[in-house]
């Protein structure tokens, strides 16, 4: 029995590759490397010491799906593959909205063909709307996304619901995650964003190596401790291990599950920009600019139901998340084009 994850090459998908081999799970990987490398997964095999089937293809090419399903005894689904930059998403809405939709739609379609009924979706606490009180539960209101990015992840969501509905034997794990960040502590593998980073963390490591001049704040004059925006951070690896546990509640759970994965705590930016400077030993400049807009000044989960049903809790620290992300970025300054 196999594991096909889309978008497996990926940041998330890469590390998500590693818990499963290490659960005994096989791998099967299909990415268009669009935004991810190759090398990632040569590396996976490096710390588990185990193969990963490997397809370059485009989750939306229905062909290139049927042989992959053909080929392998896969039983189960993750499905990372989609665009992810917010900002992106807001300038390009109709590349989002193809790309995320369109691959999502002709996953469900496969999966029926070949008769394969458990899917994990990669889904994100941007579909929750603006408004709901903190912490955000998987009851809290969602749409009335600020982006299409989130959109896009609210939209898969309400596909793959009306398919559970629609046929028997179809069951799906909806993971509505936070501020993924951090690394393997190996230092192989890890966050390594096209351009300019979209997200804290690289900033933070890129700026520290030297790859940017400074990182820029966006904001301080929040209703928070410190005026910086607030987030729930989670470490890559923690977030990983709750895909396996959502792979293996479904074995015994039918229908569709929500689960937010997250710290149930929220960091400001200049409380990270602090610990990644303690606990690493390097400066990291930051200059203060104006706030983005529709960001809102505290985001911050209640894992509760996760910790319940998915027996899974984080397990690392804010200290652990910046320790190992700039182990992966000093080891690797130009990320896997080193």
């Amino acid at each position: 029995m196999a594991v096909l994850v889309t978008g497996g090459a990926g940041y998330i998908g890469s590390h998500t590759c590693v818990e499963l081999l290490n659960a005994g799970y096989d791998v099967v990987v299909a990415d268009n490397l669009s935004n991810s490398s190759e090398v990632s997964l040569q590396r996976v095999e490096q710390i588990t010491g185990k193969p990963v089937a490997f397809y370059r293809a485009d989750v939306r090419d229905a062909s290139k799906l049927d042989e992959i399903f053909e080929r392998h005894d896969i039983r189960q689904v993750i499905h990372f593959a989609g665009f992810k930059a917010v900002g992106e998403s807001v300038a390009k809405p109709l590349m989002y909205y193809r790309n995320n939709l369109d691959s999502t739609i002709g996953l469900c379609e496969a999966m029926l063909r070949h008769k394969v009924g458990e899917l994990v979706f990669s889904s994100s606490a941007t579909v929750y709307s603006p408004g709901n009180t903190m912490p955000l539960s998987e009851t809290s209101s969602t749409g009335n996304c600020t982006h299409p990015y989130g959109w896009t992840k609210f939209m898969c969501e309400e596909i793959i619901m009306d398919v559970v509905r629609a046929h028997k034997g179809f069951s799906a794990a909806l993971l509505r995650y936070f501020n993924p960040v951090g690394a393997h502590p190996s230092g192989l593998i890890g966050e390594d964003p096209s351009g300019i980073p979209n997200n804290l963390m690289p900033f933070i490591s890129q700026t520290a190596v030297g790859r940017r001049k400074e990182l820029s704040v966006f904001g301080d004059d929040y209703d928070t401790p410190d005026g910086t925006g607030v987030r729930d951070y989670l470490h890559v690896v923690d977030l990983a291990k709750g895909h396996v546990s959502a792979i293996r509640y479904l074995d015994d759970h039918d229908g569709v599950h929500i689960f937010n994965l997250g710290t149930g705590r929220g960091t400001s930016v200049l409380e990270m920009v602090r610990t990644f400077e303690k606990v690493n030993h390097v400066p990291v400049p930051y200059r203060i600019t104006d706030r983005r807009p529709g960001d809102l000044a505290t985001v911050y989960a209640d894992p509760s139901k996760s910790n319940r049903e998915l027996h899974w809790k984080t397990e690392l620290d804010l200290e652990d998340m910046c320790c190992d992300s700039w182990n992966w970025q000093s080891s690797n300054p130009n990320g896997y084009e080193s």
